[in-house]
């Protein structure tokens, strides 16, 4: 993304700032795998999404007081022999030239930190997260609050950050949603290879590593959480990801995979038939899943919220299970009892952007928050029957799951992930030519 997107959204943020306020974004940290191996670095959201500064330990400063400057970056200095081991750094000259803030080493965090809360009536950072960064703030907040004889002036209050953050957000401007597309579209071919690639006597981390393959292959590096192939009965784990049993003829098999490209998240789901025909039983349900989809996807609209969507899925099931026989009793009782949520038992979806499950309110004030254009949610029916239901052993050890990216338009939707079939007949198509 262009730099100008990031000063912007700095702007953003110290606009939304109480007046005489100070705000603290801290980077992310490396993590350890095992002794000296460490997992991929992967940056903190807030921090990215602010700076696009995708170096760890690093902290963002960002005040609206007229004596100081709007945004410091301090960070680690340039290091030759670090480098050649560990990577190149950008170092803060090269920083405050190429992003357009001021920038310090981060061995001047205490001296800096302290000039930034020395009148500062308020102070955001996120309060549940980098204890250190807090426990810094709190150490020196009473330093100043025994020199206040002195002239010096401690904040008063410690607000948490991430309200605002979460709030801007929500809304994806037009670079976020250029890159989403492309993240549904890489993930979506994907699917597509996995479902030609899936053949009874495979097993889930084969169908797993065609995913990871296609993914990286086209610049997604990574994927944006740990892939779900769950063939049979491990459909039914919700979060399964132990990818290690062999796909069995006459069994589904369950996929939940998305990569992340520069930091966004696609989550995509489908189910198929391991040997590429459905059974009756199969079909019957799945179908059901996809209509209760379409009836959620149709109420996504500027104005709607996540709770019509569920109650549009959830009449959809309801009506659905009472005449496969899967449940009993009269629909009106069936409805005001929720009992579909005995086999539906997850959300209808969650926001989507640089965290799978992102950041956002999902109520405001006590009511439900409404989409708006630029809000990106997924949408998620699914239905799970383990071994020992009370049902008809012939819907045992079933689970469907069918989602989909959606970005909330002026005039409705657009389904990010559309690319990935999830017809019947179309999928059964796709399967007949194998890799």
């Amino acid at each position: 993304m262009d730099n100008r997107v990031f000063v912007q959204r700095r702007q953003q943020l110290i606009a939304a700032l109480q007046p005489n306020s100070v705000a603290l974004i801290s980077a992310g940290f490396e993590q350890s795998r095992s002794r000296d191996t460490g997992y991929p670095f992967r940056q903190h959201s807030d921090f990215w999404y602010y700076s696009g500064f995708n170096e760890a330990d690093a902290l963002l400063i960002l005040t609206n007081r007229p004596n100081m400057p709007p945004v410091q970056l301090l960070c680690r200095e340039k290091d030759p022999a670090q480098e050649v081991w560990h990577g190149r750094r950008l170092g803060p000259e090269a920083a405050a030239a190429t992003m357009g803030l001021q920038a310090a080493p981060l061995s001047e965090q205490r001296v800096l930190l302290q000039q930034a809360l020395n009148g500062s009536a308020l102070v955001y950072l996120h309060l549940t997260e980098n204890n250190t960064l807090l426990q810094q703030v709190t150490e020196q907040m009473q330093v100043l609050q025994q020199r206040e004889k002195r002239g010096d002036s401690a904040p008063q209050a410690l607000f948490n950050v991430a309200v605002i953050t979460a709030e801007q957000r929500l809304i994806k401007d037009h670079d976020e949603i250029a890159v989403m597309r492309q993240a549904g579209q890489i993930s979506a071919e994907a699917h597509i290879r996995a479902m030609q690639f899936c053949q009874p006597g495979r097993f889930e981390y084969q169908l797993e590593a065609e995913i990871l393959h296609h993914f990286s292959l086209n610049g997604a590096r990574y994927p944006a959480y740990n892939s779900i192939v769950g063939g049979g009965s491990n459909g039914c784990i919700l979060h399964y990801t132990e990818n290690s049993s062999v796909l069995c003829a006459g069994e589904l098999v369950l996929i939940d995979a998305g990569c992340e490209l520069q930091g966004y998240a696609a989550d995509i789901s489908r189910t198929f038939p391991v040997n590429g025909v459905f059974s009756a039983e199969q079909a019957a349900l799945y179908q059901l899943v996809l209509d209760a989809q379409y009836a959620a996807c149709n109420a996504v609209a500027p104005g709607s919220n996540f709770a019509l969507v569920t109650a549009a899925a959830e009449q959809v099931l309801t009506e659905g299970l009472l005449g496969l026989g899967i449940l009993q009793g009269k629909l009106s009782d069936l409805m005001a009892s929720k009992a579909c949520k005995q086999y539906f038992i997850h959300g209808i979806g969650h926001w989507l952007g640089l965290d799978v499950h992102d950041v956002g309110a999902y109520k405001c004030n006590g009511a439900e928050q409404p989409f708006q254009p630029g809000m990106v949610l997924t949408i998620e029916p699914g239905l799970y029957i383990p071994s020992g239901s009370p049902v008809e052993s012939r819907w045992w050890d079933l689970a469907i799951r069918i989602e989909d990216n959606l970005l909330v338009t002026a005039d409705g939707h657009e389904n990010l992930t559309i690319a990935v079939p999830k017809e019947l007949d179309a999928i059964e198509q796709l399967m007949a030519t194998t890799l």
